[in-house]
């Protein structure tokens, strides 16, 4: 069912449609709102759907400060929030600013008809004078292209360890995702061999998992195997090479493939975006975020390169301010463009 909060219009004509009701999505509703413009947020899924998917036990990097949208203080009693503390944020936030949000939608096509947008999602079609995409990267796994990756006992994402107690499971990858995956299912009973392609565990993982998954690694309670790629899978082991021209066989039940994301390229490509295909990034204005597309902008995780640059809620959040200052300048007459443009730079 979808529920769109205070009693929106489905046959007006929206000022900004959002598509994505991650914290971004929500911010940059939020900053529509503030500023007299409707909004209208369409979801594939449920709110937040990237935090809702990841580890039931992770503790997210970033203080509550960094975290918070809409001057709505994130209160908690520990320095690190958990997902249950971001859901919960979330959820209030978008409850107290009455935000309008179409859950259960997927956006298919975003086309131009005499000068307005019109949205295509599974369910129906939304008119709107601005589009923002703001979807992320979380749904678009970084595939492994090896035989047996489509296999049920795969997966790109791991949640919980419960299941794989006295299991023998490959975590592939070498960052913070795979670190805390490996150490949780370690903990929980599982038996596990972490598979990177480098050298040794990224120093870009969390400060306090890298210790721990380098002393669980030298004691021998994580097997771990470095410079190694996985060939193939198969319903009851894994293949892979670390150098050698041989493949070596190893038994295994399940396998966590935590390869990292990226934006869904396909979907802005069908939208008429431009795709820096070289750095696998998507191409706007640094100082808008405006696409090559008139008043269609990007936002959030959304706009960094496959691999490439570090986006996340915390910096995210700060580019709907610039999307918007440019949707109300637009707006303004011309002797009010500057007026706006040096309010926003006065906050």
């Amino acid at each position: 069912m979808n529920l769109a909060a205070g009693g929106w219009d489905i046959d007006s004509l929206i000022d900004v449609l959002i598509v994505g009701a991650g914290p971004v999505g929500l911010a940059c509703a939020i900053e529509a709102k503030r500023h007299g413009l409707s909004h209208l947020i369409v979801e594939k899924n449920c709110l937040t759907y990237s935090i809702f998917r990841c580890p039931i036990n992770v503790r997210f990097f970033s203080t509550p400060e960094l975290l918070a949208i809409g001057d709505v203080p994130f209160i908690i009693s520990e320095t690190k929030p958990s997902r249950q503390d971001l859901l919960n944020y979330y959820r209030g936030v978008c409850e107290h600013y009455k935000l309008h949000v179409q859950f259960d939608e997927k956006v298919e096509q975003i086309e131009v008809r005499e000068g307005v947008f019109q949205v295509v999602s599974t369910r129906q079609t939304y008119r709107a004078r601005y589009v923002v995409i703001a979807t992320g990267f979380y749904d678009n796994p970084n595939p492994l292209n090896i035989a047996g990756e489509n296999l049920p006992k795969v997966s790109h994402y791991y949640t919980e360890p419960f299941q794989f107690y006295r299991r023998q499971v490959a975590v592939i990858g070498g960052k913070s995702s795979a670190a805390e995956a490996a150490l949780d299912l370690y903990r929980h009973g599982a038996e596990v061999t972490l598979i990177h392609r480098g050298p040794e565990i990224g120093h870009s993982v969390k400060y306090w998992l890298r210790p721990d998954i380098v002393n669980r690694i030298k004691e021998g309670s994580i097997k771990a195997l470095f410079n190694t790629v996985v060939t193939r899978i198969t319903e009851d082991a894994i293949f892979i090479q670390n150098g050698s021209a041989h493949e070596q066989r190893l038994e295994n039940d399940f396998v966590f493939a935590l390869t990292g994301y990226h934006p869904d390229f396909e979907f802005v490509k069908r939208c008429g975006v431009m795709i820096d295909e070289a750095n696998r990034k998507i191409c706007f204005n640094p100082e808008t975020f405006e696409t090559n597309v008139p008043n269609l902008y990007i936002a959030g995780v959304v706009a960094a390169s496959k691999g490439g640059d570090n986006i996340f809620i915390e910096n995210g959040r700060a580019h709907v301010k610039l999307v918007v200052r440019d949707i109300l300048a637009k707006d303004s007459p011309r002797e009010e463009k500057r007026a706006v443009r040096l309010a926003f730079a006065g906050e």
